[in-house]
């Protein structure tokens, strides 16, 4: 299965709880943290719903 490699490119402190959680459950924490998570319907959601903040590549 494909890994996609998650960057947190701009602040959650403007984003809803919501959204802020989303993140967080990523795994991302500050601006600038990156992470690599499974290529898996559940994360192409969460990645979805907060991509504004997000910069995305497949591994």
């Amino acid at each position: 299965m494909a890994k996609l490699k998650i960057t947190l490119v701009r602040s959650i402190s403007k984003l809803n709880e919501s959204q802020t959680a989303t993140v967080r459950a990523l795994g991302l924490r500050k601006r600038g943290s990156c992470v690599e998570q499974q290529d898996t319907p559940q994360i192409r959601g969460m990645i979805k719903k907060v991509e504004h903040v997000l910069s995305v590549e497949e591994i």
